[in-house]
């Protein structure tokens, strides 16, 4: 998310992760040094009777601090999270508050007396392989295994595919990501009714349109030339389509030459060609500005998650209908060109010296509520983690979302190495910067990123982590 309002990324994130790790590489060691090594603390505030409606024994008269990012999408969805919360535990206060500052505001409390739920998020937000390392952040497998809020199997059977596993690190469970975003790229389908466009499937097909866009004196594509991490989205995405599963696994595990795969490179080089052939809107926009300049009808096409309408709701223009669709693959020879980019993001976090972490789970546990994820969906045009969600939301941005997802195949575009090495996402947003600007070519994108790759493989400083899906 950004770090503005209507914020970033998540602004929104989630993001989300890669712009908030660049700004953490050096002082999140220093300012979490003080519990560094350290294991997490015990809750100070056990005792409490556990019940299937209290799992974690949250005592009548506790109070729960909860810090929310006031990102793209709002913050009114936690609170009415509050009421669900207040709806079981009456006697128990949350004070809750807003903020799109969470580095600056809650990290230097993490070593004394942090909050006891934070939602990590933005382009100022906690560098998570600082937190894991560091045992900042309490693993919270037990949430998974607790009932869930309306007694129905545990919180982890109401999940969405993909969201414990977004929130796992080093084999544990620390971030319950609340949104479940689905990325692809954005058109106004009143416009394309109107032209006679089929929005592309291919790359080719979009070259092939391209020309028809600029002939009505619109720009093909628009996208955040400010924040590196918003066009790497679209191109970890297209290297999964083109170059497959295994590959980016391969470029997440750090394995050797792992950038020098079949298929990443021509993934590349189509969004090279785009570039050269001037299908981009001109201009050092961020995001708000690449998406208003969108809604605006001066690009036909923009890439971002499906925090877009909750983010930019107040200058939709009427008649405008914003529609979803899935990431352009390069057609035949792309292994997995069904595959969509989508999971959890906006990851709350219960610091391990939280003074009430019991009642920070329960709330966890109301955030992730049936009740709590369709007040979520109807608020945020968006979906929550929870399954069901935006079932009973009439939206046609959040429609294509879902069917895009019907339609997707079980294994969704999933990239590791920005949360695992601060390092290598920095560069990675560097180098997306520079190749939508123009300023290098794919391939010295691909030799760039496989250096960078080799110098983390090496330092043995760094802990290394890996995955298998």
């Amino acid at each position: 998310m950004a770090d503005t309002n209507p914020a970033d990324l998540s602004r929104r994130t989630l993001l989300r992760r890669a712009a908030a790790a660049g700004l953490l590489v050096t002082p999140a060691a220093g300012l979490l040094s003080a519990c560094a090594g350290s294991e997490p603390s015990k809750s100070t505030d056990t005792g409490g009777s556990t019940s299937a409606d209290n799992p974690f024994g949250v005592k009548d008269g506790s109070a729960v601090k909860v810090v929310i990012f006031n990102g793209g999408l709002g913050d009114q969805w936690a609170k009415e999270d509050q009421t669900v919360f207040k709806a079981k535990h009456p006697n128990v206060t949350v004070n809750m508050s807003s903020t799109q500052k969470i580095k600056t505001e809650e990290q230097p409390k993490m070593a004394t007396q942090p909050s006891d739920l934070v939602m990590n998020s933005g382009a100022d937000m906690m560098d998570i392989s600082t937190l894991v390392n560091e045992g900042a952040i309490e693993p919270l497998d037990d949430l998974l295994k607790a009932p869930a809020w309306e007694g129905e199997g545990t919180v982890a059977d109401t999940l969405l595919p993909g969201t414990v596993e977004d929130g796992t690190f080093q084999d544990k469970f620390y971030v319950v990501n609340v949104a479940f975003t689905v990325w692809g790229n954005w058109y106004n389908g009143a416009l394309f009714d109107k032209e006679g466009w089929q929005p592309p499937k291919t790359f080719d097909e979009f070259f092939a349109l391209a020309p028809k866009i600029k002939a009505k004196g619109i720009a093909p594509y628009v996208h955040d030339a400010v924040h590196g991490y918003y066009p790497r989205w679209a191109l970890m995405a297209t290297i999964w389509k083109s170059a497959g599963k295994q590959v980016v696994v391969d470029i997440d595990n750090l394995k050797e030459n792992a950038w020098k795969a079949d298929g990443v490179l021509p993934a590349l080089q189509v969004w090279e060609k785009m570039v050269k052939d001037k299908l981009l809107l001109p201009g050092n926009l961020n995001h708000t500005q690449s998406q208003q300049a969108w809604l605006d009808g001066k690009a036909a096409f923009i890439q971002v998650g499906t925090w877009l309408k909750n983010e930019m709701a107040a200058t939709i223009p009427p008649g405008f209908e914003m529609k979803l669709s899935d990431y352009w693959g390069l057609g035949a020879s792309d292994k997995a060109p069904g595959d969509v980019f989508a999971g959890a993001g906006e990851g709350l976090v219960v610091p391990s010296k939280a003074p009430n972490k019991a009642a920070a789970k329960e709330f966890l546990r109301a955030v992730l509520s049936k009740a709590g994820a369709a007040k979520y969906a109807e608020l945020t045009k968006s979906l929550a983690s929870t399954k069901g969600s935006g079932d009973n939301v009439q939206d046609s941005a959040l429609t294509t979302a879902n069917e895009l997802m019907k339609n997707a195949p079980k294994t969704l575009i999933k990239t590791k190495f920005w949360d695992f090495y601060a390092d290598l996402d920095k560069e990675s947003q560097n180098l997306s910067e520079e190749l939508m600007a123009g300023r290098i070519t794919a391939q010295q994108f691909v030799d760039k990123m496989q250096a960078a790759a080799d110098k983390v493989a090496k330092d043995s400083s760094i802990k290394k982590q890996t995955r298998t899906a």
